[in-house]
């Protein structure tokens, strides 16, 4: 992926000098809340919404790194850049459908940290808080990519950036309030299928992202594609479950199968066109 010699996001807060004073609190609440997501592949933004901050002491504020930070830090300096791209890029998509488009911040923390959705921790993955407009990511989990899920490679981990953009996307179009709103009144396994819904359409909207940037600046070099669509296998609900469970639960998916994700993801890339994200309406996933 070329992305050196893009611009730098301003909306990075860095809180991985802030170590968490004590988990005590969180208990085997806390615990459950990891396991489901290991195991289930859940939004931990839907997890966590509720807790008492107050449990947990953890860093709620950070810095914004500098230009010299990020020089010597090619980790986050790309992530920076990601999240410039995607400000471009969903600036001009919300112009163009006559709104203005509110930029996120990105969370960069260490272990544990406070979100205005309760505590997140890096064992959820990253995750994006709609309470608070931002998403959170524990740099490490690109290890885990790597390591644990063999999906290495830095548009693999783009991807993941522009997933939980894309659900801040659906915040400010309101679908997420809606889906939240109508899981309130459905049964767990109905409640999930929304779910699997949303998280479909996030995949869409990173593939949104990914042409529109490659369009404009041409980020995208030979076999990126294949990274995040390796990425988009690796984290499936079907792939998660057989690989910690030994079996597959599909009333338990909340992010869909391997195949629905990456078919989604190139359903994004290959129109560049939001209103091809509609997974609510599609006959089929």
């Amino acid at each position: 992926m070329k992305w050196r010699s893009g611009r730098r996001s301003s909306n990075i807060e860095d809180r991985r000098g802030a170590s968490p004073r004590g988990l005590v609190g969180g208990g085997i609440g806390t615990i459950v809340i990891i396991l489901a997501a290991l195991y289930f592949g859940i939004d931990p933004s839907f997890l966590i919404e509720g807790m008492q901050s107050s449990t947990v002491s953890t860093s709620s504020s950070g810095t914004r790194p500098s230009a010299e930070d990020l020089k010597n830090d090619p980790l986050a300096d790309m992530v920076s850049v990601v999240i410039a791209d995607t400000e471009d890029v969903w600036h001009e998509i919300f112009k163009g459908m006559g709104r203005r488009y509110e930029e996120p911040t990105l969370v960069m923390f260490t272990g544990a940290t406070r979100s205005a959705c309760g505590t997140g921790q890096a064992a959820m993955g990253p995750f994006y808080c709609p309470a608070d407009r931002k998403a959170y990511i524990d740099l490490s989990f690109y290890d885990d990519m790597r390591s644990r899920f063999r999906a290495p490679g830095d548009f693999a981990q783009a991807y993941v950036i522009a997933h939980e953009v894309g659900h801040h996307v659906q915040n400010l179009l309101g679908i997420s309030t809606q889906v939240r709103r109508m899981q309130s009144a459905m049964s767990k396994a109905d409640a999930n299928r929304l779910s699997v819904k949303l998280e479909l359409q996030a995949d869409c909207l990173a593939g949104v992202w990914a042409n529109r940037a490659d369009r404009a600046r041409g980020i995208l070099e030979a076999g990126d594609v294949d990274e995040a669509l390796n990425a988009a296998s690796a984290i499936g609900d079907d792939r998660l479950q057989k690989q910690s469970r030994g079996m597959v639960v599909p009333e338990s998916f909340t992010h869909g199968t391997s195949a629905q994700r990456q078919r989604w993801f190139r359903a994004g890339l290959s129109s560049g066109d939001p209103d091809r994200c509609d997974t609510f309406a599609a006959a089929a996933l």
